[in-house]
């Protein structure tokens, strides 16, 4: 058999070359996240999105979809072919999707992405799935699902909050001079002295144990602070720290995270409320300045007009008028005829119901109250030598809805005076190194520590503080 010869034209044999160096000459659609996605300023460009479907509906030409990664309250708009359509792809299932960014002809977004494939990374069962598309979920219900919960709108606006919050107080720190330390998780110190301790008991081989003396789960970062505070004038740490704490309550979590800050050469307690105050002030502005959908959420479906306090706490924080002292605060609760569930003689320690009925009292903004008796604080507490009152240098900020936020003390600088109180506790031989701090080269100084979960509480307005961090621990519960 003769082979057949093939003729083609010049023009023909240019167009097949000119198509094959157009497919591989074509730029691949460009990565965006969801938040780039619907800020508009790729219009017309071919792109490609990742994610979760939050929602599916069919029609008989079209396919709508509204898909979102995490990284915007708001979701993409997805159109597409019915004929992209395919029985894996359900809400909740995972996907990769590319086409054309456009203006969108609804008023309900700006743009949307014409879509020319759907791609099903992970699918989704939408009938085993704990949460439903039409269904807003409390947060109550979506707790149960530790898991799980990051997919819900509610729960990822949280965590986005949580992450600028975190930037937004490094930053204070960092603009303030302030170095970073990252204290211990393992000590062997007992910083509140409440006994409140998760003992490390790991065992070598031999039975031996691991550490050389009793370790703990760190309380707080505040005496290896004051260590590194003898070199630097103002340092700072952020991270978890633990109680162990036998509490139901919505107030207590096992594990937290703590923002504690000390301050060298100072001995007023308004040095340290400032610093209070400047932190929370602009932390709270940054957040309402970048998270203001995620924020706007909170105080619309999960605590319905939160916001004017918000607004009121960022703007009229000024703490010359919203301080009084704790003797002056006994006296406003016996004055009270308010009944109350404990005690309000002096000498008592500010149970909860008292911090919110004074925060009431003084107006409904931060107070700080001053100036505790001397056997309510831990031994670093610095002595004001006034009796027969008998008080230490502390401050508390109290804030709506919460209670106490932050406590903080100017730290006992007088060598003599440490000496004899951790004498009198047993503690000399403890902490002779906290007694060499004093010895060599030691300045006045203070600090304070934040809870920042108490702190998202306040700016959300949400009662129960499991909601406000990823992974609550408490007594009797440690999912995951």
């Amino acid at each position: 058999m003769l082979p057949v010869k093939m003729c083609i034209s010049a023009s023909a044999a240019s167009r097949i070359i000119f198509q094959c160096l157009r497919f591989y000459c074509q730029k691949p659609p460009k990565k965006l996240r969801i938040c780039e996605a619907v800020s508009s300023s790729d219009m017309g460009t071919n792109v490609k999105v990742q994610g979760w479907v939050r929602s599916v509906r069919h029609q008989k030409q079209n396919l709508f979809l509204h898909v979102n990664d995490g990284s915007s309250l708001q979701s993409l708009q997805v159109v597409a072919s019915s004929q992209l359509n395919h029985r894996l792809l359900t809400f909740g299932s995972a996907v990769e999707v590319s086409g054309l960014l456009v203006k969108s002809p609804s008023r309900r977004q700006e743009v949307e992405l014409q879509a020319n494939q759907i791609h099903v990374v992970g699918e989704c069962n939408p009938v085993d799935f704990p949460f439903k598309v039409k269904e807003r979920h409390d947060l109550e219900y979506i707790r149960q699902f530790p898991h799980l919960r990051c997919r819900t709108n509610t729960f990822s606006s949280l965590l986005r909050i949580r992450s600028e919050a975190t930037t937004a107080i490094q930053l204070y720190f960092r603009d303030k001079g302030y170095v970073q330390v990252h204290t211990p998780v393992i000590t062997s110190n007992d910083c509140e002295g409440a006994g409140e301790l998760f003992q490390v008991e790991q065992e070598e081989d031999g039975g031996q144990p691991f550490f050389s003396v009793p370790a703990y789960l760190v309380v707080s970062g505040q005496l290896h602070l004051e260590v590194i505070a003898g070199a630097f004038p103002g340092v700072f740490s952020f991270g978890p720290t633990f109680r162990a704490e036998n509490s139901q309550s919505r107030r207590h979590l096992a594990e937290f995270f703590m923002v504690e800050a000390e301050i060298s050469f100072t001995q007023s307690l308004e040095d340290l409320m400032k610093v209070m105050e400047e932190m929370f002030r602009s932390t709270t502005e940054h957040l309402l300045a970048q998270c203001p959908e995620d924020v706007a959420l909170f105080h619309k479906h999960v605590t319905p007009g939160h916001n004017v306090r918000t607004q009121s706490i960022s703007t009229k924080y000024q703490h010359q008028n919203t301080m009084i002292t704790y003797t002056e605060a006994i006296d406003i609760l016996n004055r009270s005829s308010q009944k109350f569930a404990f005690e309000t003689d002096w000498g008592c320690d500010l149970q909860t119901e008292h911090e919110k009925y004074l925060v009431k009292h003084c107006g409904n903004i931060p107070l700080f109250v001053t100036d505790y008796p001397y056997t309510l604080k831990p031994f670093y507490a610095r002595d004001n030598l006034d009796k027969p009152l008998h008080t230490v240098a502390a401050v508390d900020l109290l804030v709506p809805g919460v209670g106490e936020l932050c406590g903080g003390t100017l730290r006992e600088e007088r060598l003599d005076l440490l000496k004899t109180r951790l004498a009198l506790a047993g503690l000399d031989e403890t902490y002779r190194w906290y007694l060499d701090l004093r010895r060599f080269g030691s300045v006045p100084h203070g600090g304070f520590g934040m809870g920042f979960e108490r702190y998202l509480q306040c700016v959300l307005g949400v009662d129960n503080i499991r909601d406000v961090i990823p992974f609550p621990r408490y007594s009797h519960s440690c999912l995951l």
